[in-house]
């Protein structure tokens, strides 16, 4: 018996809905920087990266227009969050979003604004729905029978028991979850290049992505030189409003990921680190702001094994590049690796078989951030899930032979 969203939903040709996705693209163009101002009010990103996260849906959209060329096929009903849901709709699938319940306002605002096209066309605003709440309607999302692929970003610890709930079902769980993202920096990079990359992946956002840069690894030939750069770099680093022109780093999105931040700042020490740069909740602001911070630590502590969604930055010394790589690896997360260097050699060896575990291998660029047209997503803990670009779609759609 055919799910009832998929009877509901007319059967139109994938470059219809293709149409239907660029008229969805536009009308979050004319809002994007309304869009992107209250992304920043609720989360604490600065206005450019409010903006920027609504450009990459917009991006998407414009692959997905071009993809609705490409593909056909039956269709299978999805839960994808929003910057998925333009290829989960050109692959023909309805889409249920249940966003974090303290970001409800981005939320109703980008789902309005796609219903409001939807309807236009003639197709029930439904197609595109929205629940809030808790865990326990993220739990009922994934027992459920008739979502038959589940998208979870979040936490390594959530999304275990949400991939261990939809197989145990039978579905399909889409998994992006922690990361533990590293730089190494050779002796032979631009180190004015890998500062400004670093600052911008450690910093931004408040430390707050999943991309973010949690873990430098320097060649021994120009730890010091480069750390002097990096602290005086972090050192101009405005703090505060983030609607503010400026201001690089913003709040932290809640109290909790405070109380984070301190303690690790208290790991570090109890685990034989020490804070090179910053290290202080910064209480005579009002809101939820902290200093970034730059650390020195060893590779293994206990600390570093586990992604702190706070702006950390661990250091480290090494002697060549395969320890760093070896470093690299050690963690338990892969998503998101760079590597600055000059030496074609080492490119080739950071990303060949015995280089870098991570499903997203840089060189001379940050860790944060993503090309829409490349699948986006990690391996190990992870989740080994990929989205966005190269041939994800298929992870939304049935497959026939």
């Amino acid at each position: 018996m055919p799910h009832e969203p998929v009877t509901r939903t007319p059967q139109m040709p994938a470059p219809k809905r293709g149409q239907i996705i660029l008229e969805m693209r536009h009308a979050l163009s004319e809002k994007c920087e309304a869009l992107g101002r209250l992304v920043a009010l609720e989360m604490g990103k600065i206005l450019p990266e409010g903006v920027g996260e609504v450009q990459e849906y917009i991006d998407v959209c414009d692959y997905a227009v071009g993809l609705s060329r490409m593909i056909g096929g039956a269709l299978a009903p999805s839960e994808i969050y929003g910057w998925n849901s333009a290829i989960g709709l050109v692959c023909g699938n309805p889409i249920l979003w249940k966003g974090a319940p303290t970001t409800s306002l981005s939320a109703v605002a980008v789902t309005k604004i796609l219903q409001k096209v939807l309807e236009r066309n003639k197709l029930p605003g439904a197609l595109c729905s929205l629940v809030s709440g808790g865990a326990d309607i993220g739990e009922g999302i994934a027992r459920d029978p008739r979502v038959d692929l589940v998208s979870f970003t979040g936490s390594t610890e959530v999304g275990k028991k949400v991939g261990t709930i939809v197989q145990q079902r039978f579905g399909r769980p889409l998994l992006e979850l922690g990361g533990n993202n590293a730089v190494i920096v050779m002796d032979d990079a631009d180190l004015d290049l890998a500062v400004r990359s670093i600052l911008f992946a450690a910093v931004g956002t408040a430390g707050q992505r999943c991309t973010t840069t949690r873990r430098l690894f320097l060649h021994e030939k120009i730890q010091k030189k480069f750390l002097d750069k990096l602290i005086a770099a972090y050192a101009q680093v405005k703090i505060g409003d983030p609607l503010e022109s400026g201001v690089l780093c913003g709040p932290l999105h809640t109290k909790t990921a405070v109380n984070l931040y301190n303690r690790a700042l208290r790991d570090i020490q109890s685990q034989g680190g020490k804070v090179l740069y910053g290290g202080k909740h910064l209480t005579d602001l009002q809101g939820n702001f902290v200093m970034p911070t730059i650390t020195e630590i060893s590779h293994d502590a206990e600390v570093v094994q586990h992604e702190v969604f706070v702006p950390i930055l661990h250091t480290f010394t090494v002697k060549n590049l395969e320890e760093a790589i070896r470093h690299n690896n050690s963690v338990k997360q892969g998503l998101s690796s760079s590597l600055f260097t000059s030496n074609i050699e080492n490119v080739f060896k950071w990303t060949g078989p015995s280089g870098s575990d991570c499903g997203i291998v840089n060189v001379n660029i940050p860790t944060n951030g993503a090309e829409i047209g490349g699948a986006f997503g990690g391996e190990k803990e992870t989740g080994g899930g990929r989205e966005s670009g190269s041939d994800s779609w298929k992870q939304y759609m049935r497959r026939q032979t």
